[in-house]
């Protein structure tokens, strides 16, 4: 059911962020604090229903109205956070974001010391497609390993392994890009994403990874975005992404 049906209802704190306003841990704190107002009332509650598209809610007293839906790319550099803040004080992804941008959140993550195509929007229902697994959206990487890499692990990388915790992870492809004396380039295909998927495959494998980074997530590739540098994707790349959603 889309967002537009007038039936919708979704908790207070969550239209917040649906409004591209802030982040939904955010929205709990401005609720809970009495800052949010619904219909004219201050709504202490981040749980209160809301129809996004009947209801008025302001925000220290100014109302806030549906922002025009943003598509980014961010190429994302190693040593971020995927995160809005961090507990630890490290640095985020969104501080390399436009400030006269809406809110955005990340679709999906990339780990601390991944790097390469993250995407963000403030399009949640658009997001939750992208990241669903039954799409097995095709995300390409290309995997610096500290090993010379032989045939066999490679086919154990595509056949998949268990790791102690009892998690199965697997490859849609793997195959060597270029090799040196110590080292190798893997290029790795998921269709599938679990957490730090890449590294906990390889490490249960004794592989070590040095340096991984996401070159494309569907048909959309990194191409020469700089590192740090976010823009917007086209109509065609937004249309192309779409598509391969539907199939």
């Amino acid at each position: 059911m889309p967002l537009t049906d007038s039936s919708r209802r979704v908790g207070l704190a969550r239209a917040l962020s649906k409004l591209g306003y802030c982040s939904r841990s955010e929205a709990f704190k401005l609720t809970r604090a009495g800052r949010v107002r619904l219909n004219g009332g201050i709504r202490r509650d981040p749980e209160a229903p809301v129809r996004i598209e009947h209801d008025r809610i302001e925000v220290d007293g100014r109302e806030l109205a549906a922002p025009a839906k943003v598509y980014l790319m961010l190429n994302k550099p190693r040593g971020v956070v995927t995160t809005a803040s961090d507990e630890k004080r490290r640095e985020t992804v969104y501080a390399y974001l436009d400030e006269d941008l809406p809110w955005v959140a990340p679709v999906g993550r990339l780990d601390k010391a991944s790097e390469g195509v993250l995407l963000l929007t403030n399009d949640s229902e658009w997001a939750a497609r992208v990241l669903a697994p039954e799409t097995h959206l095709d995300k390409i990487y290309h995997v610096q390993i500290a090993a010379v890499a032989n045939a066999g692990q490679i086919q154990s990388i595509a056949r998949g392994v268990t790791t102690a915790e009892g998690t199965f992870l697997r490859a849609k492809s793997a195959q060597v890009l270029r090799g040196g004396e110590k080292n190798t380039w893997l290029e790795i295909v998921l269709d599938e994403g679990k957490n730090r998927h890449i590294r906990r495959m390889l490490s249960q494998l004794g592989i070590d990874v040095l340096r991984l980074l996401r070159i494309a997530v569907g048909p959309l590739r990194l191409g020469e975005l700089p590192k740090g540098r976010s823009r917007k994707l086209t109509e065609a790349e937004k249309r192309a992404l779409d598509r391969a959603l539907q199939l």
